[in-house]
């Protein structure tokens, strides 16, 4: 009878805390203290034909709904001088090499020419849905020089994107704002549209260094616009005319010339060092993204599909995609039922791993001041160029071990 009981026993302490390992938060959610990207072993995804839907992996299950926020949003910091063990090096003069110092004629997001009558007025950075699928193909993407991809709730993800060599003339359709967006218009000294905010956030907005130059719904502004469309909700039908809003900038006297604090680099040839990545699959919670370079450009596909722009029907391709690991804190602010706002805190510095031109690339980010830009650094501390052209910032938790990179 003892042999019996002690089985007994054991069997129940083992169910008692399977139980208890089942009821933790999800691990996307919670950063953790690795310092490195990870490419996980398995074989990734196969790729997808110029022709042809990708051939994707099975969507992962979404977040569940019951997550438990474990803290209240942390203070973003003022601008600190940088910790004395981090490798500073002066910035080389490479032959070739763009930046951080820019001439007048180029652009310092893209590091191509840029127009004067474009150059003299302020970048907007403007919030654009990507979930649930119905709202794709969005409109104006493949227009932005800078294209923030990032978790929002659910595992789904959202954009924010940042307009200043080029106009489209329809870009939507326009969502609410998040904590992320306290940070990318003071990186680019930028305006910002979105559509709404939940209480907290939209206080957050209204006392922020920026609120002359948010436009927004949310403080009754105009500059927007209304497609009904019979497939979908209403708040998927709002889009904005980027020449609107930077007329209602320049009847506040906001539309001036940025004065960014520092620059990012360019050089039209891949550094020696990098490792081939013609195809790369980020595989979000409830998003799943994929890669694929092709003619100097990685094109992109969304679970499963190939992702255009509505305005020309293109498929979304840019130059170059950093994939920054950043700590992910959720927060007690709640965005919907059983859903709660994710900080995402890309101040101080970071993995980063950079694909340009077929090449992957290990390094750092750095952003150690509010109205300081993201910087790239390899790993031994020397600016990390990107190709000349537009950009994808793939904001992902640090640990983040679902991207699956292939040669």
């Amino acid at each position: 009878m003892k042999w019996v009981w002690l089985v007994s026993f054991w069997l129940l302490l083992s169910l008692v805390l399977g139980l208890l390992a089942c009821s933790q938060p999800a691990a996307d959610l919670t950063p953790t203290a690795v310092a490195e990207l990870i490419t996980p072993t398995a074989e990734p995804t196969v790729p997808p034909t110029a022709t042809a839907t990708a051939t994707l992996t099975a969507t992962p299950t979404a977040v569940p709904p019951t997550v438990t926020p474990t803290n209240t949003p942390t203070p973003r910091p003022t601008a600190t001088a940088e910790p004395a063990t981090a490798v500073v090096s002066p910035v080389a003069t490479i032959p070739g090499q763009i930046g951080p110092i820019f001439p007048d004629n180029i652009n310092p997001l893209t590091g191509l020419p840029i127009r004067d009558a474009m150059r003299q007025q302020r970048p907007l950075a403007i919030k654009v849905s990507n979930a649930p699928a119905i709202v794709r193909p969005q409109n104006g993407l493949n227009s932005a020089d800078l294209l923030f991809e990032h978790l929002s709730e659910g595992g789904l993800t959202r954009f924010t994107a940042v307009y200043y060599s080029q106009l489209p003339e329809r870009v939507g359709s326009i969502r609410s704002g998040r904590f992320i967006d306290l940070e990318i218009p003071r990186m680019y000294d930028a305006a910002f549209a979105y559509s709404g905010a939940v209480g907290p956030l939209r206080l957050m907005f209204r006392d922020s260094d920026f609120f002359d130059r948010i436009v927004s719904p949310d403080f009754g502004h105009g500059g927007f616009f209304r497609i009904p469309n019979p497939d979908r909700a209403f708040e998927h039908t709002l889009f904005t005319n980027p020449a609107d809003l930077r007329f209602i900038l320049d009847q506040r006297g906001e539309n001036r010339p940025p004065q960014m604090q520092n620059g990012m680099v360019f050089h039209p040839d891949p550094p020696p060092d990098g490792s081939p990545a013609r195809r790369l699959e980020i595989a979000y919670h409830g998003t799943n993204v994929y890669w694929w370079y092709d003619n100097g450009r990685y094109l992109r596909w969304t679970n499963g599909e190939r992702h255009t722009d509505a305005n020309t029907g293109e498929q979304l391709s840019f130059k170059n995609i950093a994939v920054v690991a950043a700590h992910h804190q959720v927060t007690d602010i709640l965005e919907s039922p059983g859903s709660f706002s994710i900080q995402i805190q890309i101040w101080g510095e970071g993995p980063v791993s950079l694909f340009r031109d077929g090449q992957r690339y290990d390094g750092r980010w750095r952003r150690y001041d509010p109205d300081e830009m993201l910087t790239f650094y390899d790993l031994d501390g020397h600016p990390l160029p990107l190709a000349p052209g537009n950009s994808v910032i793939q904001l992902v938790p640090l640990g983040f071990d679902r991207l699956f990179v292939e040669p």
